[in-house]
């Protein structure tokens, strides 16, 4: 953990994280950024460009049940989910660690793609190791070959929170699978910063 929190530090001094719909921490929690959006637009969010073969941003009234998320430097509470295919779950995510921290629903070939993502925006200075640039994500980043691309942190199945803030995400899991829930801001993955979630 201590490794990880080093190399965020590292990678992340004099740079800024930007996220774009992530509840307190980047908040705009409207429905527009709920339904829709992603890290590049044209393409690159999280969720490929046709959106989520797993399931879809679900509606507050067809809430099943609430599920609670601490994220705290580097682990989650709880460390697993279990969920049931035709369930819309609301999570209600706090950040009670030291750092910016993300929570992220998606199979481990989606975050290891969220994480090069992610790099770029702390690259950019649009996050930082406890904060996000939220100037910086307007701005036009033309590097590896995303130029004229948003990077708007905009993902409906993915919330990034500074330090102290709480948000959430409502998702209807439509089929039986296996994913992860993890924060794919950089080294915080490798220090294990992510769980399982099956949806049976």
């Amino acid at each position: 953990m201590a490794a990880a929190i080093a190399l965020a530090l590292t990678v992340g001094a004099g740079s800024a994280f930007s996220a774009g719909k992530h509840g307190g921490g980047h908040g705009h929690d409207t429905a527009k950024e709920k339904m829709g959006g992603g890290h590049m637009k044209g393409g690159g969010h999280m969720g490929g460009h046709h959106g989520f073969d797993f399931g879809e941003p679900g509606k507050a009234s067809e809430v099943s049940r609430d599920i609670e998320i601490t994220m705290r430097d580097n682990l989650y509470e709880p460390e697993e989910i279990n969920v049931k295919a035709g369930e819309t779950i609301r999570f209600k995510i706090t950040n009670k660690g030291e750092f910016l921290h993300e929570f992220g629903l998606g199979t481990a070939a989606m975050h290891a793609k969220h994480q090069k993502q992610m790099m770029v925006m702390m690259e950019h200075g649009m996050i930082e190791a406890d904060r996000i640039n939220h100037d910086k994500m307007k701005m036009d980043h033309g590097s590896g070959g995303m130029q004229g691309m948003s990077m708007a942190h905009d993902d409906p199945n993915s919330l990034l929170l500074e330090p102290g803030k709480s948000g959430e995400i409502i998702w209807k899991f439509t089929k039986a699978t296996e994913l992860e829930f993890a924060c794919n801001i950089p080294g915080h993955y490798e220090s294990g910063m992510m769980g399982p979630l099956k949806v049976k």
